[in-house]
């Protein structure tokens, strides 16, 4: 195979130590390999990428396994004279056989000298960042809807009957109820008058639904997880402050984003955060689609293409883009949701969700691309491109009812 690398190394990273293979050696020449192993203390990297530079390594491969490999790269681009290539451990994979670290690391070098191995995209450092800190709100909000999960059971058990009246048990009436349910010196007709707005309108059931046997182990319980949710709250608006000032060098990019339908402040931090503001390091915006796995994966087999599920991507960039077409289609007067309904009546709302996820990944990608605003389509763009199949479908529907049709173009004034 041809050498595309002359001086590469590959590296087997695990928790506790790291096997760096390098191979040194031009095309046709006789190849130069050194195995070295170094524990993932900073010091010993720092060792590494000292000897790495002094043999005068260009390139350094790596698999992407677990949050291993992140340190690893940090001491290494501090460096700034190695290229470094990160790829899914899934597309480099070994040929069954005897595995070691050392064979991994002989194998990842090979790869690399042969130029067989695809490069992850890595953002840079303000964008890791960024990704840190919105990858562990989601967490929280994540934790937060466990926890009001496990509250609500606890309510179940103690046969209080609350979320079937109100429909938001955490709103500013439905804490109130639960505090004072937690103090146990209230009767169900003095919290019932606790409610505010329309929930007043429903004093009568609440007084029924707040009469349960609440024990005094149910309010420890009850205690803590409420404490747990509200501390939950804090810490997500806190990330919200800090994930706020990160953004300050790309706001307008921020702004631009937020034009679009269903895209709104979190979401267009999540498509910052993991998709950069660069769109020059994907070659175009079906390698982007593909990156964040919402775009249909391909299976061919003998010229005939088969049903094929969604590629997998980047979760939390899919994740956020899906919530937003939800949104969109949502949004009145929009072109999104004008095609949302019509891809829901024949593929189902699930692929209808991941469809329109793929549209709003186009358009940010343009936005991003060339700094212009969102221009909106209108909810009529899909019926203007295709009048006449409109107008049969509609008058065939009409005739269908028993109705007599003639239509007539529009004379304007």
């Amino acid at each position: 195979m041809e050498t595309m690398v002359e001086r590469g190394c590959g590296l087997d990273i695990g928790e506790e130590t790291v096997v760096a293979c390098l191979m040194v050696g031009g095309a046709g020449q006789k190849v130069r390999k050194e195995v070295r192993t170094y524990r993932t203390f900073t010091a010993d990297l720092e060792r590494m990428r000292d000897w790495l530079r002094a043999e005068g390594c260009t390139h350094v491969a790596m698999e992407s396994t677990g949050p291993y490999w992140v340190p690893v790269y940090v001491v290494l681009e501090q460096a700034g004279c190695f290229e470094l290539v990160v790829g899914n451990a899934q597309h480099m994979r070994n040929v069954p056989g005897r595995k070691t670290d050392v064979k991994d690391a002989d194998w990842v070098a090979r790869l690399l000298r042969h130029g067989l191995i695809r490069k992850s995209f890595v953002p840079g450092k303000a964008f890791r960042d960024l990704r840190d800190l919105l990858r562990y709100r989601r967490g929280l909000v994540e934790a937060g809807s466990t926890e009001r999960n496990r509250l609500l059971k606890v309510l179940e058990t103690a046969n209080i009957k609350l979320a079937c009246v109100a429909s938001d048990v955490f709103g500013v009436s439905g804490r109130r109820m639960l505090k004072a349910l937690l103090r146990g010196d209230a009767t169900p007709e003095e919290m019932a008058q606790l409610a505010q707005g329309r929930l007043r309108h429903k004093r009568a059931s609440l007084e029924l639904a707040l009469r349960g046997s609440l024990d005094q182990h149910h309010r420890c319980m009850l205690q803590m997880q409420l404490q747990r949710i509200e501390r939950t709250e804090e810490d997500v608006k806190a990330l919200d402050a800090a994930i706020d000032a990160r953004l300050e060098p790309y706001r307008l990019q921020h702004e631009l984003l937020m034009q679009i339908p269903g895209v709104e402040w979190l979401v267009a931090a999540v498509i910052i955060a993991e998709l950069g503001v660069d769109m020059t390091v994907f070659p175009s915006v079906r390698h982007a689609s593909a990156w964040a796995g919402v775009c249909p994966g391909n299976n061919q087999s003998g010229g005939k293409a088969k049903t094929a599920p969604v590629r997998k991507g980047n979760v939390y960039l899919k994740t956020a883009l899906v919530q937003a077409a939800l949104g969109a289609a949502r949004t009145g007067g929009s072109y999104y949701k004008n095609k949302y309904f019509r891809l829901r009546a024949r593929r189902g709302a699930k692929r209808a969700a991941v469809a329109i996820a793929h549209k709003l990944l186009i358009a940010a990608y343009h936005v991003l691309s060339t700094g212009t605003p969102y221009m909106e389509l209108g909810e009529l763009y899909l019926d203007r491109r295709n009048r006449r199949a409109v107008a049969s479908n509609l008058v065939h529907r009409l005739k269908r009812l028993g109705y007599i049709v003639q239509i007539a173009p529009a004379v304007s004034a």
